[in-house]
């Protein structure tokens, strides 16, 4: 990406919501609602203050990395009906000025999490903003169809930072999270890929659309939503679960899957003829599993403090 030809004059100074709308809130309220999933999760006691603050500190790393992506694929979102009114692309913020607030906000981000909380979340937070940014955005997204897969990881780590948070440590439970949101991130991207697909063409990104093709993009959401009941119902005979999250999980998978099987059935004419209405539902709906999964792990997780504490 050239960063001069990105750059222009501005006229008006930026807006309040205009950097704002750098941090991707929309983004950053997943990394939130995870991270408090982890904290709240996790075993033993934090004093509330601090979680409230380390929480702060998480979704302001998380902010960092969508603003330091966003000068990055400047070039690209300029292209993409989906990202051109980012601030970047519709001219309120410069290229090379979101590129220094994504640094700046990395760098307070992570050192006020290691002084609010401890240096191994601190660490996690900072090696998710350069997994985010370095591997994902710089190397992965322009270069394989892999991209999304192997780069979903970053969204994954917050559990992991909540649970480190409160712990000090990384326990297996929080390993089970953060692997219920790396197996959802490829199919639910994916099903935005197969409405969005001319975007990611007129842009050169090297979707899975675009690479192989729609018909091996529907058996990849397939066969992940498959790898990802598994992996939901798994966590469900863990010590993360009660009876509330494995009836959720129940439900929901078993909608998930039924879900993806008619994407998988269906023929390129049907899309063409509803104007792919059914993976927009199910790129809707995976959104809602992915919140219902991780509400449920807190419910039960009180549940579960609730009657240890009885019997205490």
């Amino acid at each position: 990406m050239s960063e001069v030809s990105i750059d222009r004059l501005y006229s008006d100074e930026p807006e309040f919501s205009d950097y704002f709308s750098l941090l991707k809130p929309r983004v950053m309220s997943l990394v939130v609602f995870t991270a408090i999933a982890g904290v709240v999760a996790a075993p033993g006691s934090i004093h509330p203050f601090v979680a409230l603050v380390s929480i702060i500190f998480i979704a302001l790393g998380g902010g960092a990395s969508g603003a330091l992506n966003m000068w990055y694929d400047a070039d690209i979102d300029s292209i993409m009906s989906r990202t051109k009114s980012r601030p970047i692309p519709a001219g309120k913020i410069s290229a090379s000025e979101a590129k220094s607030f994504g640094i700046v906000l990395s760098v307070i981000s992570v050192v006020m999490l290691g002084l609010a909380s401890n240096w191994l979340a601190a660490f996690l937070l900072a090696f998710t903003i350069f997994f985010y940014v370095i591997v994902y955005t710089i190397w992965l997204k322009r270069m394989t169809p892999q991209n999304i897969v192997i780069g979903g990881a970053a969204g994954a780590f917050p559990p992991i930072i909540g649970w480190a948070v409160v712990t000090g440590n990384v326990g297996f439970e929080s390993v089970l999270m953060f692997a219920l949101i790396f197996i959802w991130t490829p199919p639910h991207f994916w099903s935005l890929a197969l409405f969005m697909k001319n975007d990611y063409d007129s842009a050169e990104v090297p979707m899975l659309t675009v690479t192989n093709g729609r018909r091996s993009t529907r058996n990849h959401i397939f066969a992940y939503s498959c790898l990802l009941a598994v992996v939901a119902l798994a966590i469900g005979f863990s010590s993360l679960s009660g009876p509330f999250y494995l009836l959720i999980a129940i439900l929901f998978n078993v909608q998930l899957v039924f879900s993806a099987f008619k994407l998988w059935s269906r023929s390129e004419p049907e899309c063409i003829a509803d104007n792919s209405l059914l993976e927009r539902k199910f790129f809707k709906f995976s959104l809602l599993y992915l919140f219902v999964h991780f509400a449920a792990i807190m419910i039960d997780s009180q549940i579960n403090m609730t009657w240890l504490g009885s019997l205490i």
